[in-house]
């Protein structure tokens, strides 16, 4: 077959894409695994923060949670990671919720009264940098979440982000400049405080 002849080049070309296929495909495989434990190690890590663990390397990040993560609860699709912390209860919740680039999550720390928040780490999709972003990259706005409360006096979820704190036992100041984002937070946390109010009576401790 001569090589300037088009049958020569359609069938070149056909070979060369099958071949690239199948090593992106082995590639694409053969890290699987690893990809997957780095999932699950960022996980771990999201949990931890929120409970206030931090800045661990990998197997400092699974020994710790294997010590304080104790069990998973999943009721009604809502999952509650029952942990302990010096010999007290804590309760993580999962949250996910809309920014306003994209997806936003993260896990909510709760003391053993079921009230009052122990810890908090917020993650985003694509926020933007020095902004919206700053729900994951400020540990310092994270932080002003520990202490509040879930609920008001009528036992109705009241934890909030507000760009006016009236009420500082249940509200914390939004990100400046991120209004839509703040929003996304407020009702991600309202979301994931009643899918865990519903479910909060079945929860047992370690």
């Amino acid at each position: 077959m001569k090589t300037t002849s088009n049958a020569y080049t359609i069938m070149y070309s056909a070979i060369l894409v099958v071949v690239v296929a199948f090593l992106l495909a082995f590639v694409s495989q053969s890290l699987k695994t690893r990809q997957d434990a780095n999932v699950a190690l960022d996980k771990k890590k999201q949990i931890l923060y929120s409970l206030n663990i931090r800045d661990l390397d990998g197997e400092e990040a699974e020994k710790a949670y294997s010590k304080v993560v104790k069990k998973e609860n999943v009721v009604d699709d809502a999952t509650v990671y029952v942990c302990e912390i010096g010999g007290k209860t804590k309760y993580v919740l999962p949250m996910k919720g809309m920014g306003l680039w994209g997806g936003i999550s993260g896990y909510l720390a709760v003391n053993e009264d079921g009230q009052t928040v122990y810890g908090a780490y917020f993650n985003h999709e694509s926020e933007t940098a020095g902004l919206g972003a700053e729900i994951k990259d400020s540990r310092k706005w994270q932080e002003k979440f520990q202490g509040k409360h879930l609920y008001g006096n009528d036992g109705e979820v009241a934890l909030s982000v507000v760009k006016k704190v009236e009420n500082p036992d249940t509200q914390v100041d939004a990100i400046t400049g991120a209004t839509l984002t703040s929003n996304g937070v407020s009702a991600m946390l309202h979301d994931c405080i009643e899918k865990y109010k519903k479910q909060k009576g079945r929860l047992s401790k370690p």
